[in-house]
Protein backbone atom coordinates (compact mmCIF):
# COMPACT_ATOMS: atom_id res chain seq x y z
CA UNK A 1 0.00 0.00 0.00
CA UNK A 2 1.44 3.37 -1.02
CA UNK A 3 2.12 6.04 1.52
CA UNK A 4 0.22 9.31 1.39
CA UNK A 5 2.18 12.16 -0.26
CA UNK A 6 4.11 14.34 2.14
CA UNK A 7 4.00 11.86 5.00
CA UNK A 8 7.38 10.88 6.37
CA UNK A 9 8.27 7.63 8.02
CA UNK A 10 9.09 8.04 11.69
CA UNK A 11 12.27 6.33 12.81
CA UNK A 12 11.48 3.38 15.06
CA UNK A 13 12.50 3.75 18.64
CA UNK A 14 14.83 1.21 20.10
CA UNK A 15 13.02 -1.28 22.29
CA UNK A 16 16.17 -2.27 24.14
CA UNK A 17 15.95 -1.65 27.88
CA UNK A 18 17.94 1.36 29.02
CA UNK A 19 20.21 -0.90 31.06
CA UNK A 20 21.65 -2.50 27.90
CA UNK A 21 22.67 0.92 26.57
CA UNK A 22 25.06 1.26 29.50
CA UNK A 23 28.67 0.79 28.32
CA UNK A 24 29.27 -1.49 31.33
CA UNK A 25 26.68 -3.98 30.07
CA UNK A 26 29.01 -5.70 27.58
CA UNK A 27 31.69 -6.19 30.22
CA UNK A 28 29.07 -7.43 32.69
CA UNK A 29 27.76 -10.03 30.21
CA UNK A 30 31.30 -11.22 29.49
CA UNK A 31 31.97 -11.48 33.22
CA UNK A 32 28.83 -13.56 33.77
CA UNK A 33 29.80 -15.88 30.90
CA UNK A 34 33.33 -16.38 32.25
CA UNK A 35 32.01 -17.04 35.75
CA UNK A 36 29.57 -19.60 34.35
CA UNK A 37 32.54 -21.46 32.85
CA UNK A 38 34.33 -21.27 36.20
CA UNK A 39 31.29 -22.69 37.99
CA UNK A 40 31.17 -25.58 35.51
CA UNK A 41 34.85 -26.33 36.15
CA UNK A 42 34.33 -26.23 39.92
CA UNK A 43 31.45 -28.69 39.73
CA UNK A 44 33.43 -30.99 37.43
CA UNK A 45 36.76 -31.04 39.27
CA UNK A 46 36.38 -29.84 42.88
CA UNK A 47 35.05 -32.43 45.37
CA UNK A 48 31.69 -31.75 46.98
CA UNK A 49 31.86 -30.88 50.70
CA UNK A 50 29.40 -32.84 52.83
CA UNK A 51 27.97 -30.57 55.52
CA UNK A 52 24.20 -30.00 55.61
CA UNK A 53 22.84 -31.62 52.44
CA UNK A 54 22.01 -34.98 54.05
CA UNK A 55 20.33 -33.19 56.97
CA UNK A 56 18.29 -31.08 54.55
CA UNK A 57 17.14 -34.18 52.69
CA UNK A 58 16.23 -35.96 55.94
CA UNK A 59 14.12 -33.01 57.06
CA UNK A 60 12.43 -32.78 53.66
CA UNK A 61 11.74 -36.52 53.67
CA UNK A 62 9.86 -36.15 56.94
CA UNK A 63 7.85 -33.25 55.56
CA UNK A 64 6.98 -35.08 52.34
CA UNK A 65 6.02 -38.10 54.43
CA UNK A 66 3.25 -36.06 56.06
CA UNK A 67 4.99 -34.88 59.24
CA UNK A 68 3.78 -31.41 60.28
CA UNK A 69 5.19 -31.27 63.81
CA UNK A 70 8.41 -29.24 63.67
CA UNK A 71 9.79 -31.00 66.74
CA UNK A 72 9.87 -34.26 64.75
CA UNK A 73 11.64 -32.86 61.68
CA UNK A 74 15.31 -33.60 62.26
CA UNK A 75 18.50 -34.35 60.39
CA UNK A 76 22.08 -35.45 60.99
CA UNK A 77 23.06 -31.99 62.23
CA UNK A 78 20.08 -31.50 64.53
CA UNK A 79 16.45 -30.35 64.49
CA UNK A 80 14.94 -28.19 61.77
CA UNK A 81 15.26 -24.50 62.70
CA UNK A 82 14.31 -22.85 59.38
CA UNK A 83 10.86 -21.54 58.42
CA UNK A 84 8.51 -23.32 56.03
CA UNK A 85 9.86 -21.73 52.85
CA UNK A 86 13.00 -23.80 53.33
CA UNK A 87 10.99 -27.03 53.19
CA UNK A 88 9.14 -25.98 50.04
CA UNK A 89 12.33 -25.00 48.23
CA UNK A 90 14.25 -28.14 49.15
CA UNK A 91 11.24 -30.36 48.49
CA UNK A 92 11.25 -29.01 44.94
CA UNK A 93 15.01 -29.60 44.72
CA UNK A 94 14.55 -33.19 45.92
CA UNK A 95 11.84 -33.72 43.32
CA UNK A 96 14.06 -32.36 40.53
CA UNK A 97 17.31 -34.04 41.57
CA UNK A 98 16.05 -37.18 43.30
CA UNK A 99 18.14 -36.16 46.32
CA UNK A 100 21.39 -36.72 44.40
CA UNK A 101 24.25 -34.29 44.96
CA UNK A 102 25.58 -33.87 41.40
CA UNK A 103 22.33 -32.69 39.76
CA UNK A 104 21.76 -30.47 42.81
CA UNK A 105 25.17 -28.90 42.22
CA UNK A 106 24.19 -28.09 38.65
CA UNK A 107 20.96 -26.52 39.94
CA UNK A 108 22.86 -24.45 42.50
CA UNK A 109 25.37 -23.46 39.82
CA UNK A 110 22.50 -22.03 37.78
CA UNK A 111 21.23 -20.29 40.92
CA UNK A 112 24.69 -18.79 41.46
CA UNK A 113 24.70 -17.33 37.94
CA UNK A 114 21.19 -15.95 38.45
CA UNK A 115 22.26 -14.35 41.73
CA UNK A 116 25.44 -12.93 40.17
CA UNK A 117 23.45 -11.55 37.24
CA UNK A 118 21.00 -9.82 39.58
CA UNK A 119 23.81 -8.35 41.67
CA UNK A 120 25.69 -7.10 38.61
CA UNK A 121 22.44 -5.64 37.30
CA UNK A 122 22.04 -3.74 40.58
CA UNK A 123 25.57 -2.34 40.39
CA UNK A 124 25.27 -1.40 36.71
CA UNK A 125 21.89 0.23 37.36
CA UNK A 126 23.13 2.31 40.30
CA UNK A 127 26.62 2.95 38.84
CA UNK A 128 28.21 2.79 42.27
CA UNK A 129 31.25 0.89 40.97
CA UNK A 130 33.59 1.64 38.07
CA UNK A 131 33.43 -0.98 35.31
CA UNK A 132 36.65 -2.72 36.31
CA UNK A 133 35.44 -3.21 39.91
CA UNK A 134 32.58 -5.45 38.78
CA UNK A 135 35.07 -8.29 38.57
CA UNK A 136 35.35 -8.18 42.38
CA UNK A 137 31.84 -9.61 42.52
CA UNK A 138 32.95 -12.92 41.01
CA UNK A 139 36.33 -13.43 42.72
CA UNK A 140 35.15 -14.93 46.00
CA UNK A 141 36.27 -18.52 46.45
CA UNK A 142 34.05 -18.81 49.52
CA UNK A 143 30.84 -17.71 47.76
CA UNK A 144 31.45 -20.18 44.92
CA UNK A 145 31.91 -22.89 47.55
CA UNK A 146 28.73 -21.92 49.44
CA UNK A 147 26.65 -22.26 46.29
CA UNK A 148 28.02 -25.24 44.35
CA UNK A 149 30.02 -27.23 46.93
CA UNK A 150 27.98 -26.76 50.12
CA UNK A 151 24.42 -26.27 48.74
CA UNK A 152 23.37 -24.08 51.66
CA UNK A 153 19.88 -22.61 51.98
CA UNK A 154 21.42 -19.13 52.28
CA UNK A 155 21.80 -19.23 48.50
CA UNK A 156 18.06 -19.10 47.85
CA UNK A 157 17.38 -16.59 50.62
CA UNK A 158 19.96 -14.11 49.34
CA UNK A 159 19.05 -14.58 45.67
CA UNK A 160 15.45 -13.66 46.50
CA UNK A 161 16.65 -10.73 48.57
CA UNK A 162 18.82 -9.40 45.75
CA UNK A 163 15.93 -9.87 43.31
CA UNK A 164 13.74 -7.82 45.63
CA UNK A 165 16.34 -5.06 45.76
CA UNK A 166 16.53 -5.03 41.96
CA UNK A 167 12.74 -4.68 41.81
CA UNK A 168 12.60 -1.60 44.01
CA UNK A 169 15.53 0.00 42.17
CA UNK A 170 13.77 -0.53 38.83
CA UNK A 171 10.38 0.74 39.94
CA UNK A 172 8.58 -0.29 36.76
CA UNK A 173 10.17 -3.70 36.41
CA UNK A 174 8.57 -7.05 37.32
CA UNK A 175 10.30 -10.04 38.82
CA UNK A 176 8.28 -12.41 36.65
CA UNK A 177 7.97 -15.94 37.93
CA UNK A 178 9.46 -15.15 41.33
CA UNK A 179 6.57 -12.82 42.08
CA UNK A 180 3.74 -14.88 40.62
CA UNK A 181 3.00 -16.35 44.06
CA UNK A 182 2.36 -12.88 45.44
CA UNK A 183 0.50 -11.09 42.63
CA UNK A 184 -3.00 -11.88 43.87
CA UNK A 185 -2.51 -10.80 47.48
CA UNK A 186 -0.59 -7.71 46.39
CA UNK A 187 -3.44 -6.72 44.08
CA UNK A 188 -6.11 -7.25 46.72
CA UNK A 189 -4.27 -5.36 49.45
CA UNK A 190 -2.93 -2.49 47.36
CA UNK A 191 -5.66 -1.81 44.83
CA UNK A 192 -6.49 1.52 46.44
CA UNK A 193 -2.94 2.87 46.19
CA UNK A 194 -0.95 4.31 43.35
CA UNK A 195 0.54 1.64 41.05
CA UNK A 196 4.10 2.48 42.09
CA UNK A 197 3.26 1.66 45.71
CA UNK A 198 2.77 -1.93 44.58
CA UNK A 199 6.43 -2.20 43.69
CA UNK A 200 7.39 -1.22 47.23
CA UNK A 201 4.97 -3.88 48.47
CA UNK A 202 6.43 -6.40 46.01
CA UNK A 203 9.86 -5.74 47.52
CA UNK A 204 8.48 -6.30 51.00
CA UNK A 205 6.74 -9.54 49.98
CA UNK A 206 9.82 -11.01 48.32
CA UNK A 207 11.87 -10.07 51.39
CA UNK A 208 9.33 -11.88 53.57
CA UNK A 209 9.51 -14.92 51.26
CA UNK A 210 13.28 -14.82 51.68
CA UNK A 211 12.76 -14.64 55.46
CA UNK A 212 10.59 -17.77 55.18
CA UNK A 213 13.72 -19.59 53.95
CA UNK A 214 16.21 -18.18 56.45
CA UNK A 215 15.80 -15.48 59.08
CA UNK A 216 19.10 -13.68 58.53
CA UNK A 217 17.21 -11.60 55.95
CA UNK A 218 15.62 -9.84 58.95
CA UNK A 219 18.85 -7.83 59.22
CA UNK A 220 17.48 -5.83 56.29
CA UNK A 221 14.21 -5.08 58.13
CA UNK A 222 15.18 -1.82 59.94
CA UNK A 223 16.58 0.03 56.89
CA UNK A 224 13.78 -1.39 54.73
CA UNK A 225 11.14 -0.02 57.11
CA UNK A 226 12.81 3.39 57.07
CA UNK A 227 12.86 3.44 53.25
CA UNK A 228 9.21 2.42 53.12
CA UNK A 229 8.31 5.28 55.47
CA UNK A 230 10.21 7.62 53.16
CA UNK A 231 8.57 6.32 49.99
CA UNK A 232 5.00 5.84 51.23
CA UNK A 233 2.61 7.30 53.75
CA UNK A 234 1.94 5.39 56.97
CA UNK A 235 -1.21 3.78 55.59
CA UNK A 236 0.72 2.47 52.62
CA UNK A 237 3.36 1.05 54.94
CA UNK A 238 0.71 -0.65 57.06
CA UNK A 239 -0.82 -2.16 53.93
CA UNK A 240 2.57 -3.46 52.77
CA UNK A 241 3.28 -4.94 56.21
CA UNK A 242 -0.13 -6.61 56.24
CA UNK A 243 0.57 -8.13 52.84
CA UNK A 244 3.98 -9.33 54.03
CA UNK A 245 2.43 -10.88 57.15
CA UNK A 246 -0.14 -12.64 54.97
CA UNK A 247 2.62 -14.14 52.81
CA UNK A 248 4.41 -15.43 55.91
CA UNK A 249 1.20 -16.88 57.37
CA UNK A 250 0.33 -18.60 54.10
CA UNK A 251 3.84 -20.08 53.90
CA UNK A 252 3.55 -21.61 57.36
CA UNK A 253 -0.15 -22.45 57.23
CA UNK A 254 0.20 -26.29 57.10
CA UNK A 255 2.23 -26.15 60.32
CA UNK A 256 0.28 -23.35 62.02
CA UNK A 257 -2.97 -25.27 61.63
CA UNK A 258 -1.67 -28.53 63.11
CA UNK A 259 1.20 -27.63 65.49
CA UNK A 260 1.45 -23.82 65.80
CA UNK A 261 3.56 -23.64 68.97
CA UNK A 262 6.13 -26.13 67.67
CA UNK A 263 6.43 -24.25 64.36
CA UNK A 264 6.79 -20.77 65.85
CA UNK A 265 9.17 -21.85 68.62
CA UNK A 266 11.48 -23.74 66.22
CA UNK A 267 11.34 -21.69 63.02
CA UNK A 268 11.41 -18.26 64.68
CA UNK A 269 13.45 -18.90 67.81
CA UNK A 270 15.14 -15.54 68.39
CA UNK A 271 16.51 -16.64 71.76
CA UNK A 272 18.48 -19.62 70.48
CA UNK A 273 21.98 -19.94 71.99
CA UNK A 274 24.59 -20.62 69.32
CA UNK A 275 27.62 -22.87 69.66
CA UNK A 276 30.81 -20.89 70.26
CA UNK A 277 32.99 -23.42 68.44
CA UNK A 278 31.25 -22.92 65.07
CA UNK A 279 31.09 -19.15 65.15
CA UNK A 280 33.53 -17.07 63.11
CA UNK A 281 32.45 -13.85 64.83
CA UNK A 282 33.67 -12.78 68.28
CA UNK A 283 35.91 -15.82 68.44
CA UNK A 284 38.16 -13.97 70.88
CA UNK A 285 35.33 -13.80 73.46
CA UNK A 286 35.51 -16.59 76.10
CA UNK A 287 32.73 -19.13 75.70
CA UNK A 288 31.00 -18.42 79.07
CA UNK A 289 30.72 -14.75 78.09
CA UNK A 290 29.77 -15.57 74.50
CA UNK A 291 26.70 -17.63 75.49
CA UNK A 292 25.59 -15.30 78.28
CA UNK A 293 22.42 -13.19 78.09
CA UNK A 294 24.38 -10.11 79.12
CA UNK A 295 26.58 -10.35 76.03
CA UNK A 296 23.55 -10.89 73.79
CA UNK A 297 21.81 -7.85 75.28
CA UNK A 298 24.92 -5.70 74.90
CA UNK A 299 25.16 -6.63 71.21
CA UNK A 300 21.47 -5.85 70.73
CA UNK A 301 21.96 -2.42 72.33
CA UNK A 302 24.99 -1.80 70.11
CA UNK A 303 23.00 -2.89 67.05
CA UNK A 304 20.08 -0.59 67.82
CA UNK A 305 22.41 2.26 68.74
CA UNK A 306 24.33 2.03 65.47
CA UNK A 307 21.11 1.83 63.46
CA UNK A 308 19.70 4.89 65.22
CA UNK A 309 22.95 6.80 64.71
CA UNK A 310 23.09 6.05 61.00
CA UNK A 311 19.38 6.75 60.58
CA UNK A 312 19.67 10.13 62.31
CA UNK A 313 22.93 11.42 60.88
CA UNK A 314 23.16 9.61 57.54
CA UNK A 315 19.94 8.19 56.15
CA UNK A 316 17.61 11.00 57.31
CA UNK A 317 20.11 13.84 57.05
CA UNK A 318 18.13 15.68 54.36
CA UNK A 319 14.93 15.37 56.40
CA UNK A 320 16.53 17.06 59.41
CA UNK A 321 17.30 13.89 61.35
CA UNK A 322 15.42 10.77 62.38
CA UNK A 323 13.18 12.33 65.02
CA UNK A 324 12.10 15.24 62.84
CA UNK A 325 11.38 12.81 60.00
CA UNK A 326 9.23 10.54 62.20
CA UNK A 327 7.40 13.56 63.63
CA UNK A 328 6.58 14.78 60.13
CA UNK A 329 5.25 11.33 59.13
CA UNK A 330 3.00 11.12 62.20
CA UNK A 331 1.77 14.67 61.68
CA UNK A 332 1.07 13.92 58.03
CA UNK A 333 -0.86 10.77 58.96
CA UNK A 334 -3.03 12.68 61.43
CA UNK A 335 -3.66 15.44 58.93
CA UNK A 336 -6.74 15.16 56.72
CA UNK A 337 -4.66 16.40 53.78
CA UNK A 338 -2.28 13.44 53.88
CA UNK A 339 -1.22 12.41 50.37
CA UNK A 340 -1.28 8.77 49.26
CA UNK A 341 1.28 9.29 46.51
CA UNK A 342 4.68 7.65 46.26
CA UNK A 343 7.94 9.51 46.70
CA UNK A 344 10.56 8.23 44.29
CA UNK A 345 13.80 7.59 46.17
CA UNK A 346 17.21 7.73 44.56
CA UNK A 347 18.48 4.30 43.58
CA UNK A 348 21.86 4.92 45.19
CA UNK A 349 20.21 5.92 48.48
CA UNK A 350 18.10 2.74 48.52
CA UNK A 351 21.11 0.54 47.84
CA UNK A 352 23.51 2.09 50.34
CA UNK A 353 20.89 2.30 53.10
CA UNK A 354 19.95 -1.38 52.81
CA UNK A 355 23.55 -2.55 52.49
CA UNK A 356 24.77 -0.41 55.39
CA UNK A 357 21.92 -1.58 57.63
CA UNK A 358 22.72 -5.21 56.82
CA UNK A 359 26.41 -4.66 57.47
CA UNK A 360 25.66 -3.20 60.90
CA UNK A 361 23.58 -6.28 61.70
CA UNK A 362 26.37 -8.61 60.60
CA UNK A 363 28.98 -6.82 62.70
CA UNK A 364 26.75 -7.02 65.78
CA UNK A 365 25.68 -10.64 65.25
CA UNK A 366 26.78 -12.85 68.11
CA UNK A 367 27.31 -15.91 65.94
CA UNK A 368 28.17 -16.11 62.25
CA UNK A 369 28.97 -19.21 60.26
CA UNK A 370 30.93 -19.27 57.02
CA UNK A 371 27.69 -18.96 55.05
CA UNK A 372 27.64 -15.29 56.05
CA UNK A 373 29.95 -14.52 53.13
CA UNK A 374 26.88 -14.91 50.91
CA UNK A 375 25.13 -12.27 53.03
CA UNK A 376 27.82 -9.63 52.78
CA UNK A 377 29.94 -10.60 49.79
CA UNK A 378 28.08 -8.27 47.44
CA UNK A 379 27.68 -5.28 49.75
CA UNK A 380 31.31 -4.69 50.70
CA UNK A 381 32.19 -3.30 47.27
CA UNK A 382 29.36 -0.78 47.52
CA UNK A 383 30.21 0.31 51.05
CA UNK A 384 33.91 0.50 50.27
CA UNK A 385 33.45 2.75 47.26
CA UNK A 386 30.83 4.86 49.01
CA UNK A 387 33.16 5.41 51.99
CA UNK A 388 30.55 4.65 54.61
CA UNK A 389 32.79 2.87 57.10
CA UNK A 390 36.18 3.21 58.71
CA UNK A 391 37.99 -0.07 59.21
CA UNK A 392 38.37 -1.08 62.85
CA UNK A 393 39.62 -4.52 63.79
CA UNK A 394 38.39 -3.96 67.34
CA UNK A 395 34.72 -4.24 66.35
CA UNK A 396 34.76 -7.96 65.60
CA UNK A 397 36.73 -10.62 63.76
CA UNK A 398 34.47 -9.85 60.79
CA UNK A 399 35.92 -6.39 60.31
CA UNK A 400 39.40 -7.77 60.89
CA UNK A 401 38.89 -10.38 58.20
CA UNK A 402 37.25 -8.03 55.73
CA UNK A 403 39.24 -4.97 56.72
CA UNK A 404 41.50 -4.67 53.65
CA UNK A 405 38.51 -4.40 51.32
CA UNK A 406 36.57 -2.02 53.56
CA UNK A 407 39.68 0.09 54.08
CA UNK A 408 40.09 0.66 50.37
CA UNK A 409 38.25 3.94 50.90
Amino acid sequence: MALKPGRKLQPSRSRRPQIFKNPKAAFALALIFMDALLVALIIAYVPYTKIDWDAYMSQVTGFLGGERDYTNLKGDTGPLVYPAGFLYIYSAIRFITGGEVYPAQILFGILYIINLSIVIFIYVKTEVLPWWALILLSLSKRVHSIFVLRLFNDCFAMTLLHAALATILYQKWHLGLILILFRLCIYLLCAEFDINNRYVTIYMCVCIWAVSIKMNVLLYAPPLLLLMLKAMNIYGVISALACAALVQILAGLPFLVSHPIAYISRAFNLGRVFIHFWSVNFKFIPEPVFVSKQFAISLLIAHLGLLATFAHYKWCRHEGGLFKFLHSKVTSALSSSSSSGLKILKEEHIMTTLFAGNFIGIVCARSLHYQFYSWCGVLLECLSFKQLFICSSSLSPFTYTMGPMVCSI
